[in-house]
């Protein structure tokens, strides 16, 4: 099977529009132009419920938009470069315990930064089993450290507060601008969570996606065009965790308290689920997947007990009868609806 995103395109092929220096210079301005507004737009929308929702369904859309950030880092790892992570969750405590641990001693922003370098690090450590085992085999190693996580957070009462947790952690300040409120603090969120996706979208339309995607579907076929398999996959669980690590970070920031019972195995699996609801391999996927999983269930709170009956059922039907995710819904508009072609984020 050829892989036509690794290779270099027929001489009369038609410019592939995501690719803006393959365009005339008046359509490259243009598109420019539009992409310029387009994200113009993304950070309206992120701001608007700042100004909007009162307090408590304010919390659910900052606590959304963190899972938007960590889920867009797992569609990175799973969804593009192929690799199976189960650990998520553990990689988003290691961000949220970074700040709870450095606070009072470190800014938040400097602990903010922190956070996302180890989370950085520590993806390149587990992202070395990612080198020799595949598919199950790599969900179980991932498996085990997100275990192992939760019982050392567990047991090392003198370090992390054991069950407890770590209380009292400050939100940042930005020179005379404090982000205590509720509002502000969503407004800084929805800020990184903007530049987060921007920053993705950069490199899901760069040499770097072609490569993941090659590796995703013909391993030795990447490898023999040129592809270095090796450092493709550390670098997309070190991205992965990173983007985890920073939502952890912020996650801390927002409840001012962390404890072991917010990063267990059952979130990552609320991830997994967010790609794949989605649409697994799709940018904007991870959005639709992490905002409807992450307000649904609290939409549906009214309905008291039946709340996890008709979410279980919604993501049932989802996978049954949209097995590519939600993102297929958007095609179907655009192609027999509309009779346009679908939107094209990214390569």
């Amino acid at each position: 099977m050829s892989t036509p995103a690794l290779s270099a395109p027929p001489a009369d092929s038609t410019p592939d529009p995501t690719d803006r220096e393959a365009l005339p210079p008046a359509r490259r301005t243009r598109s420019l132009r539009r992409s310029v507004l387009n994200w113009t737009l993304v950070l309206a929308v992120l701001l608007l419920p700042g100004f909007l929702l009162p307090q408590y369904p304010l919390y659910v859309a900052s606590l959304t938009l963190l899972y938007v950030i960590s889920a867009t880092g797992l569609n990175l790892v799973l969804g593009y470069a192929g690799q199976i992570s189960l650990a998520q969750a553990a990689m988003m405590g290691i961000g949220a315990y970074t700040v709870a641990l450095t606070n009072g001693d470190l800014p938040f922003l400097v602990a903010l930064v922190l956070a996302g370098m180890v989370g950085f690090l520590v993806g390149l450590v587990i992202g070395l089993p990612a080198l020799r085992v595949k598919h199950h085999y790599l969900a179980m190693v991932t498996l085990g450290f997100q275990t192992i996580f939760v019982l050392f957070v567990l047991n090392e009462e003198g370090l992390t507060g054991g069950s407890l947790g770590v209380a009292d952690i400050s939100r940042p300040t930005l020179g005379p601008l404090s982000l205590e409120a509720d509002y502000a603090y969503y407004m800084f969120i929805a800020v990184l969570c903007f530049f987060v996706l921007l920053g993705v979208h950069w490199l899901l339309n760069s040499q770097w996606a072609r490569a993941f995607k090659g590796i995703r579907w013909n391993e030795k076929r990447a490898a023999s065009v040129g592809v270095d398999v090796k450092t493709y996959k550390l670098l997309a669980f070190a991205i992965g965790s990173a983007l985890a690590a920073l939502a952890g970070a912020l996650f801390a920031g927002l409840l001012g308290y962390v404890d072991p019972t917010s990063f267990t195995f059952q979130l990552s699996l609320l991830f997994l689920l967010m790609v794949l609801l989605g649409g697994l391999g799709r940018f904007e996927g991870a959005i639709i997947g992490a905002v409807l999983v992450g307000a649904l269930p609290e939409l549906l709170r009214v309905s008291e007990d039946k709340a996890l009956i008709y979410f279980a059922a919604a993501g049932i039907l989802i996978l049954l009868f949209l097995p590519r995710g939600l993102v297929t819904v958007i095609d179907f508009t655009f192609e027999r609806i509309l009779h346009r072609p679908r939107p094209q984020m990214t390569k």
